[in-house]
């Protein structure tokens, strides 16, 4: 069966993510600002003027790039779950096997999540600040990764590789076991998120029905 590793792009600092959308300066600082704040303080914890000074911009700069505090959200989440999913859907079509494939997104999600836990933590636990449209498309965007797990899962059930009853419950089991990883983890844990990566693609495999990983 094919194995796979996570990527080298994976462990590239979200700034430089970023780099494909072409931001203006002022704009990206801010948005940048952003995320380390709400990830520490949370979406209503955080101030523009927390934002602006952390970006070290006055206090009325958001606004000349933003109409508002929850458009710096969505922003935030759209890109994150947008290279999220890109990256989510390269790893998948690189691998064959049903096997392969999930382990190559469990993988690379679960150390994606610990590469970039700030932001992931914002998209993990500041949804209920968006407006109802912005998280209607949000969702959307989270959608279309749920859509691959279960994909990778119906695909290896047909060709008798995983014995699962239930699909959709199976897939939002191993998605949840790679998204959990921006909750616990911290930079200088004992475990890479590359590491923390494999052990995860270990037990998705586990809960699929294959005993041991593709090598």
């Amino acid at each position: 069966m094919d194995g796979a590793t996570a990527g080298p792009g994976l462990a590239e600092p979200f700034a430089a993510l970023l780099d494909q959308y072409r931001f203006p300066a002022g704009y990206r600082r801010m948005l940048l600002a952003a995320v380390d704040a709400f990830a520490e303080h949370g979406f209503h914890g955080t101030t523009t003027r927390d934002i602006a000074a952390r970006a070290g911009m006055s206090p009325a700069a958001l606004y000349a790039h933003f109409s508002s505090k929850e458009e710096l959200l969505h922003t935030i989440m759209s890109s994150a779950l947008d290279l999220t999913a890109g990256m989510v859907s390269a790893e998948a079509s690189r691998q064959v096997s049903a096997p392969g494939r999930l382990k190559a997104v469990v993988t690379a999600l679960s150390a994606w999540q610990g590469y970039h836990f700030p932001v992931s933590r914002v998209v993990l636990y500041q949804l209920n600040a968006l407006s109802a449209e912005h998280l209607a498309e949000v969702a959307g965007k989270m959608r279309v990764i749920d859509q691959t797990f279960r994909a990778i899962i119906a695909d290896g059930v047909s060709a008798g590789d995983f014995t699962v009853a239930d699909v959709r419950a199976t897939a939002t089991a191993t998605l949840s076991l790679c998204l959990d990883v921006a909750r616990w983890y911290y930079p200088g844990y004992r475990r890479t998120p590359q590491e923390i990566g494999e052990m995860n693609a270990r037990a998705a495999l586990r809960i699929v029905g294959v005993p041991e990983p593709p090598t």
